[in-house]
């Protein structure tokens, strides 16, 4: 491991509008002195841009004394505009967090992902080759165990049975960050994160989707009949792991053949905790009710239908995060509830 000092590096975050990305140039003002972060998003409309101009207003708004903050509004996906921004700012750390996500919408716009999960990488990668940086950190996704039987999730577990596009945009990555990092000797790591939830999140995850829906007095649909597991993880906590893994990048070291050995790694950040969907909902909607954003008396049974698998889903999701442990000292601790509670508070006061 490679140490890494943020204080007074450039650090280029792609994705900064969005849930993870957002919160993590939240707490990168907070905890860097003298850094310089650029941040690019293409602002698209996947979901309601309100929230990405909300979360981006707050960054704008909160910028410490000492730390230079540019936004550019731009596409991963545009070379020109990855290459205009390494030869301007010639960044030190980059955290890639840029992508098209979701599984379900994978298999209605696959264009989208091919676009800004490999092409956009690519030109990361590219850029990250003819700037050398000190560290890439990149979004993978708990969706490439796909079909995998075996839980807790390893690193090591194979990985080569994708159920959906998205998951094999994921593991793409994965397999792009290996040959560069081969090649060009570029210190990468790349972290599979599990259902990352929180304010101000995605409202096409379950928990922001099945508040608008019961505050609409709608159905809810419950997959699998609710016995679905998922490791849902605090995005404070996702944040912690993605900050002390950039402050340690694999070791650069020389192979036999006197070729860089790849200084490559691969964590995932999960709560280690799967919870049942039903027990999910059911701390979601007392949380709600504790916010006031559902009334007292809400009927929830009369809300809420279980219904089959959709294609692509996985039954469950958990983490083994024994190796995030070992090499950097963290393991998420954040209770569903206290998560559930933070969100469902700041949704009463953004929704009213």
């Amino acid at each position: 491991m490679t140490p890494v000092n943020l204080n007074n590096k450039t650090i280029f975050v792609t994705g900064a509008a969005g849930f993870i990305g957002s919160n993590l140039v939240k707490r990168l003002f907070k905890d860097v002195k003298g850094a310089t972060i650029v941040g690019v998003d293409n602002m698209n409309d996947y979901y309601d841009p309100a929230l990405k101009d909300f979360r981006l207003n707050e960054l704008n708004t909160s910028v410490p004394e000492g730390t230079t903050w540019k936004f550019i509004k731009g596409d991963i996906a545009d070379k020109a505009v990855i290459d205009g921004i390494f030869e301007e700012y010639k960044p030190q750390v980059v955290v890639n967090l840029a992508a098209q996500a979701g599984v379900r919408y994978s298999i209605t716009n696959p264009d989208a992902y091919i676009q800004s999960n490999l092409i956009g990488f690519y030109n990361i990668l590219e850029a990250c080759r003819n700037w050398p940086v000190e560290h890439l950190v990149y979004a993978s996704s708990s969706s490439v165990y796909g079909s995998n039987k075996k839980v807790p999730y390893s690193t090591d577990d194979k990985v080569d049975n994708p159920v959906s596009l998205y998951a094999a945009t994921k593991k793409s990555n994965e397999l792009m960050a290996h040959a560069y990092s081969k090649l060009y000797n570029i210190p990468s790591t790349g972290l599979r994160f599990f259902t990352v939830y929180g304010p101000a999140g995605r409202p096409d995850m379950a928990y922001f989707g099945f508040t608008n829906k019961l505050r609409k007095g709608e159905t809810i649909q419950i997959f699998n009949y609710g016995n679905c597991m998922r490791d849902f993880t605090y995005v404070d906590d996702i944040v912690e792991g993605v900050v002390r893994v950039m402050q340690g990048a694999p070791e650069k070291k020389q192979g036999e053949d006197g070729l860089p050995l790849p200084p490559y790694a691969v964590y995932n950040i999960g709560n280690n905790q799967p919870e049942n969907l039903l027990n999910f909902v059911d701390i979601l909607q007392q949380e709600l009710i504790r916010a006031k954003v559902l009334p007292e008396d809400y009927d929830f049974e009369a809300h809420k239908k279980l219904v089959p698998m959709q294609p692509g889903d996985v039954p469950t999701t958990f983490a083994d995060t024994s190796a995030l442990e070992r090499d950097y000292g963290f393991k998420p601790c954040t209770s569903l509830r206290d998560g559930l509670r933070a969100f469902a508070e700041w949704y009463k006061e953004f929704y009213g």
